[in-house]
């Protein structure tokens, strides 16, 4: 600083940690999911005591997806910044104790749903394929990008090897195609792919961001990518 220095401060407003937010998130489909399952018989008229098989078997899938994610908060990824906008967990929260909550799960487990049908054994064991592809895919793109920053880090490399050879994001491709999975184990339903549809469109726009980023803080460092999230397509 020199004499007759100015210091400007901007009062960012009442913080929360990158962290905590998640752990917020991703815990609403993790309750809300089981809470309406087991409360069929009193929420739908004429529900059997029962889920169907498809019904049981997106629970199971669902809420895994959610638990894997809540591990990785706690495990696996590394921020680059330590807090957020304490606001923004409202919004944040709403994408997935809403869409990927409350309206899967007032659906999905309803009498009159695809998932209460008879599974098409094709159609089921491909969703679960996809399912089991995408999630491990995406863990290990998560643990690629948690090499490249130390233990309470802030810096910033070029992620290499596998998919990111491919795509800009490996971890938004895997992600998709896990939930392509889950939506073929709902038999197509509506309300999965709704939730598919809003979670891919904000994932591409966060892969474009991501690679514009790189391009302009590497360099001719950085190999650019002509795509940067779904091969053939974007």
């Amino acid at each position: 600083m020199r004499d007759q220095s100015t210091i400007y401060v901007k009062d960012l407003g009442q913080q929360i940690g990158w962290r905590t937010v998640f752990i917020i998130e991703y815990a609403g489909p993790v309750f809300i999911h089981p809470l309406v399952y087991a409360l069929r018989p009193y929420i739908y008229t004429a529900a059997p005591q029962e889920g169907s098989q498809l019904q049981a078997l997106s629970l199971l899938l669902i809420v895994a997806h959610f638990v894997k994610r809540e591990l990785e908060t706690l495990f696996v990824h590394r921020f680059s910044s330590s807090t957020m906008p304490f606001q923004n967990v409202f919004r944040n929260s709403f994408h997935y104790w809403a869409l990927a909550g409350l309206n899967i799960a007032a659906w999905i487990y309803a009498p009159t749903s695809p998932t209460a049908k008879d599974p098409n054994l094709l159609v089921m064991y491909t969703g679960i394929a996809l399912y089991i592809l995408g999630e491990f895919g995406n863990l290990q793109t998560h643990l690629t990008l948690m090499n490249l920053r130390s233990p309470g880090g802030t810096e910033r490399a070029i992620p290499q090897g596998w998919l990111f050879d491919l795509v800009t994001c490996p971890n938004y491709m895997t992600e998709t195609v896990a939930w392509l999975g889950i939506w073929l184990v709902s038999n197509f339903s509506f309300s999965v792919l709704l939730f598919v549809i809003v979670a891919v469109g904000q994932m591409m726009a966060w892969a474009k961001k991501k690679e514009n980023r790189y391009r302009k803080e590497f360099g001719s460092k950085y190999r650019r990518k002509r795509f940067t999230m779904l091969p053939g397509l974007w």
